[in-house]
């Protein structure tokens, strides 16, 4: 894998304003998020979409020690315990603040700096993260 991952390399079309391609795209880079290889993070990327999480939902119905399983399979070792837990804050807050859907969080947002600042409200949310995503939709 060479260069910048993007949607379209994912198969995801987050320009369509559609909450599972907008989910599954934060979730994607949610994972790139971390010092850790493009391929790493893809892979695991896949296993969380062979599993069936697509939405914070499914996430909160994972264990942390299901996720940690998940994380571990896609080889994303290193951050594995510490990114679990995050997932867990994550999906909680989603779902608190924004009824679970990341297309809330983009209708909420007065601009891209607005919406880069509530991504950032999100744990495991970085300005990285939150530039990677921002980039495709």
């Amino acid at each position: 894998m060479s260069g910048k991952v993007g949607a379209g390399e994912l198969g995801l079309d987050p320009k369509s304003g559609k909450e599972p391609e907008l989910f599954k795209w934060f979730l994607a880079c949610y994972l790139f998020g971390h010092r850790i290889s493009q391929e790493i993070a893809v892979n695991t990327w896949k296993v969380f979409m062979d599993s069936g999480i697509y939405s914070t939902k499914q996430i909160s119905a994972r264990s942390w020690q299901q996720l940690v399983d998940l994380l571990g399979q896609g080889h994303y070792k290193r951050y594995d315990e510490s990114t679990a837990r995050n997932m867990l804050d994550m999906a909680a807050f989603l779902q608190e603040k924004y009824h679970g859907k990341i297309s809330q969080i983009i209708s909420d947002a007065k601009d891209k700096k607005d919406l880069s600042d509530k991504l950032q409200e999100i744990k495991g949310v970085g300005p990285k993260v939150a530039e990677i995503f921002l980039r495709e939709i």
